[in-house]
């Protein structure tokens, strides 16, 4: 039997036996496009019709064969666009320097492919950049744009296949599976003399993406655009760029907020707390995307807003509800944000990503110091707190710390860049609250007594003439503070505001911060707990440094029968309590040596701790060492206040009462050596 082209009939007669006959379906060679199928229709013989791809009509004897051409295919038309390309947002910020950095990135590759890796936390805007670019090409006529999820390898190698049949390639039509199509299309970019852009949008496993990058064009004519969390080493390989993705400068959030207000005819909203409320949602795209369709549902205004935001128990999902998502992102803010830290707790060191997390999220999202994460107080944390580890309950060593902040760093969780100096750790304030609200409460206890611990070991290990240092401590401590509040107290955690509240000597801060800390201490301990105590001298010295020497007076005048009751038997030797009285003398002198280390020779703290330990001294029989602490601390006082300063004056006349007695040896009588409780307060904390 013979077979005619496609657009004529032939007719054929079997032989006189009658055998079977097998006809196969007809593929269109002659303009038809290709895979397009023509019908092949057996008559008069047992009628048998085959119309699909390589069928069989059988029949014992075939007298009229029809082959009927395929319906014609029209040709394609470019340029294309494959995949659903997302709309710009209302309000769109065009952010031309980070648009400038990415440019500027292309241009150093030259002719080579660049494939730019916009890596970024959630939220930040990457998506919408890349669909800028998207709706930028098409503008521009490039003839092919791509736009693949690739959250999923699969959907990457679905969506390369399906364009490989779009475009025509060659070997297209041919059987063959999802890869070896996905693969025909690579070719094809890599030696088409079309213009294209791909855009892999949320790369979430760079390893099994590694053999699915888009290759170099032999034309220079096609460019790759992808986005991700993550900041692994294969995203920077092969040729590609990476240009990491931050928030919105306050400017870019400014200009966003007050057109999308505009748009909605809703600009009564803004007021003198607009810029409030850009630094409370720390000027995060998708956090101001919702907190603007908030303010419009509700009619809320800025300061308003901005008090719920602070100053009320409402959670994240609250402030940036499910109706709030009015660009169509699909998830809300807290969600976005924590996305990809299940994946981090079961990758390597496991079980380690989610309590790093919540240890970081107390503290200042400004950034802490790497130090932190050396010190035995996180690697006990994170041993005590490690869900599901590889290998059991085995102690979490600092590298495996350090290793636990590299992930959250490569899952975009967080920021560990060494080149920050004392804030290389930093992550979003949104991102913190996330993770703080999302932590159980039988968990706080632990986290923050880590940290409490943590920062204790960073602070001692810190010079005192290390400033830079000491004011990012300071800043990690009012954080820790400010969002664990009276835990802080019940964990033994409150010397590291002490300590804080010294680092303010001569601030105008000063003031307020220990009145608010000795009220925090009276509520918590009590009035005439020794801490307490120890708090209201230190707010009475402030008192004097600030030039209101009546209010320092009222406070150690208030203090003074507290004093004589919990904090004289503890620090003067008597004949019924001698060994308490070494012990005292012991801890002054690691108290001191601490506070030379930690706060300076010179600090006002220091010296006035030098002061008690001469008059613990003096009154333990060892006079010589007595009146040289005591002279070095006038020295001091002099240098600081001057010699005429009512402090000054009151110590230089306590050391020549000493050196008096000491040199008409009245000190070998035991009443008559003993300072009398007016010279004793003198410098006594």
């Amino acid at each position: 039997m013979r077979r005619r082209r496609a657009g004529r009939s032939s007719r054929s007669r079997a032989s006189k036996g009658g055998s079977d006959q097998a006809v196969d379906s007809y593929r269109g060679g002659d303009g038809s496009a290709p895979g397009a199928e023509a019908a092949v229709l057996v008559e008069r013989s047992g009628s048998a019709t085959a119309s699909a791809a390589h069928a069989v009509a059988i029949s014992g004897h075939v007298s009229h064969l029809t082959v009927s051409p395929p319906p014609p295919r029209h040709p394609l038309r470019w340029p294309l666009r494959l995949g659903s390309v997302p709309g710009l947002a209302s309000a769109f910020q065009d952010r031309s320097a980070v648009r400038a950095r990415i440019d500027q990135a292309r241009a150093g590759h030259g002719t080579v492919v660049l494939t730019q890796v916009l890596s970024g936390g959630g939220g930040v805007g990457k998506t919408q950049l890349a669909a800028a670019y998207a709706h930028q090409a098409l503008t521009e006529g490039v003839e092919l744009v791509v736009w693949v999820d690739a959250s999923e390898t699969e959907q990457v190698v679905g969506c390369f296949a399906d364009a490989a049949r779009c475009v025509e390639a060659p070997q297209a039509e041919l059987p063959q599976g999802p890869e070896d199509l996905a693969r025909v299309f690579l070719d094809w970019l890599a030696t088409t003399s079309r213009s294209w852009l791909v855009v892999l949008d949320d790369i979430t496993d760079p390893e099994t993406m590694q053999p699915w990058w888009p290759p170099q064009s032999v034309n220079s004519r096609g460019r790759v655009l992808a986005t991700t969390r993550r900041h692994d080493a294969l995203l920077s390989g092969g040729g590609r760029a990476m240009v990491n993705i931050d928030t919105y400068s306050a400017e870019e959030a400014g200009i966003y907020l007050y057109e999308r207000l505009s748009s909605a005819r809703a600009t009564h909203l803004l007021d003198d707390q607009t810029e409030a409320l850009i630094k409370s949602l720390g000027c995060l795209p998708l956090a101001l995307s919702h907190a603007a369709a908030y303010m419009i549902n509700e009619d809320v205004s800025c300061a308003e807003y901005v008090n719920r935001f602070n100053h009320s128990a409402a959670t994240l999902d609250d402030l940036f509800p499910r109706q709030s998502d009015t660009e169509g992102y699909g998830r809300q803010v807290a969600t976005a944000l924590l996305l990809s830290l299940g994946v981090a707790q079961a990758c390597e060191p496991v079980g380690l990503a989610i309590p790093a997390l919540r240890l970081a999220a107390v503290l200042d999202p400004a950034g802490h110091p790497h130090s932190l994460w050396a010190s035995d107080a996180v690697s006990n944390y994170l041993c005590r707190h490690r869900t599901s580890p590889a290998d059991g309950p085995a102690k979490v060593a600092p590298d495996q710390a350090r290793a636990a902040l590299r992930l959250l760093h490569r899952y975009g969780l967080l920021t560990d860049t060494a080149q920050a100096g004392s804030r290389a750790v930093r992550l979003h304030a949104l991102t913190a609250r996330a993770v703080r609200e999302h932590t159980p409460d039988d968990a706080w206890p632990g986290v923050v007594k880590a940290a409490v611990d943590g920062l204790t070991e960073v602070w001692e290990a810190t010079s005192p003439f290390d400033r830079e240092r000491l004011a990012v401590l300071r800043t990690n401590i009012d954080t820790l503070d400010g969002c664990t509040g009276d835990l802080l107290w019940e964990v033994e955690g409150h010397h590291l505001l002490r300590w804080a509240g010294r680092t303010l000597t001569l601030s105008s801060a000063a003031l307020p911060y220990w009145q608010r800390l000795t009220a925090n201490s009276e509520r918590l301990l009590g009035r005439t707990h020794p801490k307490t105590l120890l708090a209201r001298r230190d707010l009475a010295w402030t008192y004097f440094l600030a030039d209101r020497p009546k209010d320092a007076f009222a406070v150690l005048q208030a203090d003074f029968p507290h004093q004589d009751r919990r904090l004289a038997p503890e620090r003067l030797a008597t004949s019924q309590s001698r060994r308490r009285h070494v012990d005292a003398i012991v801890l002054l002198e690691d108290t001191l040596a601490v506070r030379e280390r930690v706060l300076g020779l010179d600090d006002p703290v220091t010296v006035e701790c030098r002061g008690n330990l001469a008059i613990a001294y003096w009154e333990g029989g060892k006079t010589a060492e007595a009146i040289l602490l005591l002279e070095r601390a006038v020295s001091s006082w002099q240098r600081m206040l001057g010699a005429e300063h009512a402090r000054t004056v009151s110590m230089a006349k306590l050391l020549q009462s000493w050196q008096t007695k000491r040199k008409r040896r009245w000190w070998s009588s035991k009443g008559s050596s003993r300072a009398t409780p007016q010279e004793a307060g003198a410098c006594r904390p």
